[in-house]
């Protein structure tokens, strides 16, 4: 008989912003397949007892493959438990999230996606700002800052990135958006344009910086590697109380 699978979306890390329902499947579950930024606090919801499986990926540090993770999934699953997979932020955004539920659907096990709160979503309610502004700011767009290779992504749509009047959120840009932003100007955005950087979101060494995407590229560019997982938002940004 085989299990089932729920994903669970743990958000940025803080337990208080997890779904009712993710909670209750974590204090469920037999074995619980956890991704480094969804470990800590979260996992202490866990039921006492249950199986706990570092499955993380983090680029630039040792990493679990992908196909591994689609094999723990189906081998565990088929002996009918119930499995978590706990996956940060919101498991369908940058989350590799297709490549396990194909896995899973060719070998006729049963899942449930649990959705979740994004980093972008948790940046701008940190920072104090709205995502959307009724005049300025009518889209919003995701974007990875980084493709399998850890390099920046080389077929971008630049004429949607470097518009001002859109908001735009970067995922996993810290090492790449450098490249980004002076693309981003020379397809004709502001140098000036306001950005927000918020890493460690949800934790006690969260910080927030206020600044614009000429800034915060050479910052970025002096600051070398960081383990710490990071949000970069750009556009017309309303003003907010954080710096």
């Amino acid at each position: 008989m085989s299990g089932f699978v729920s994903f669970v979306s743990a958000g940025p890390g803080d337990p208080e912003l997890l779904t009712l329902k993710g909670a209750a499947r974590l204090r469920e579950a037999d074995v619980v397949l956890y991704d480094d930024l969804a470990s800590g606090a979260i996992l202490d919801l866990a039921r006492p007892g249950a199986n706990l499986v570092a499955v993380g990926k983090r680029a630039g540090r040792p990493s679990t493959k992908q196909h591994h993770v689609n094999r723990l999934l189906v081998d565990y699953a088929a002996t009918g438990v119930r499995v978590v997979r706990l996956k940060s932020g919101d498991a369908g955004i940058f989350g590799r999230l297709e490549e396990e539920l194909e896995t899973l659907r060719e070998a006729g096990i049963g899942f449930e996606i649990i959705p979740g709160v994004t980093s972008a979503c948790v940046a701008a309610a940190q920072a104090g700002i709205p995502l959307t502004r009724r005049h300025t700011s009518r889209r919003v767009q995701f974007v990875t800052g980084a493709d399998v290779t850890g390099e920046l992504p080389p077929d971008l749509n630049w004429a949607a990135l470097a518009d001002p009047d859109a908001t735009t959120v970067v995922y996993m840009g810290r090492r790449t958006f450098p490249v980004l932003a002076a693309k981003l100007i020379e397809h004709g955005l502001s140098s000036s344009t306001p950005a927000l950087f918020a890493e460690s979101l949800g934790r006690p060494d969260e910080r927030l910086v206020r600044t614009t995407i000429a800034e915060l590229a050479e910052q970025l560019a002096r600051g070398g590697a960081a383990s710490t997982a990071a949000v970069i938002m750009f556009g017309a940004l309303a003003e907010g109380g954080s710096s």
